[in-house]
């Protein structure tokens, strides 16, 4: 494992490299602010599992700076690179606040939102992939109606 980092100065975000990102692995940026993870929460204290990706193999997806995960995970996977893995801990006032756990949402409710989300992320891709297809079926047509031209002079 590698070194542990603080990201915030004031041992808030913790995080520890365990495998590095290939060479020239894109992160997030202004222009790409949305990230999949496979995560797996647990608390620090027992290490029980309170919530996680594994179990089912879901992707979770967000924009980065908009307030929608714990203010750890935007300081973090801001840092972070396709491929990388690292284990990030956290003070509580980065996390779910002073009572240290968090929130009450069933596990079954946090596993039927991974479960929309991914099914969303799969509909884009879809609809993506039909769409470079439409296109690239338009330029093959395109290109073979100027084979029909030939090159020869017209009589």
């Amino acid at each position: 494992m590698g070194d542990a980092v603080d990201l915030t100065g004031d041992g808030g975000v913790i995080k520890t490299i365990i495998r590095q990102a290939k060479p020239g692995a894109l992160g997030p940026s202004e222009d790409l602010p949305l990230v999949d993870v496979h995560y797996e929460g647990t608390l620090a204290e027992s290490g029980q599992v309170f919530d996680t990706t594994r179990e089912d193999n879901t992707v979770f997806s967000f924009e980065i700076g908009k307030g929608s995960v714990i203010q750890s995970w935007d300081i973090a996977l801001r840092t972070m690179k396709v491929g990388e893995v690292a284990k990030i801990t956290c003070k509580p006032e980065y996390a779910y606040g002073s009572a240290g756990s968090p929130p009450d949402i069933p596990s079954e409710e946090l596993k039927k939102q991974r479960e929309l989300a991914a099914a969303t992320k799969e509909e884009e891709k879809k609809k993506r992939e039909e769409a470079k297809a439409a296109a690239a079926a338009r330029m093959q047509a395109k290109l073979e109606s100027k084979k029909g031209k030939g090159k020869g002079k017209s009589k």
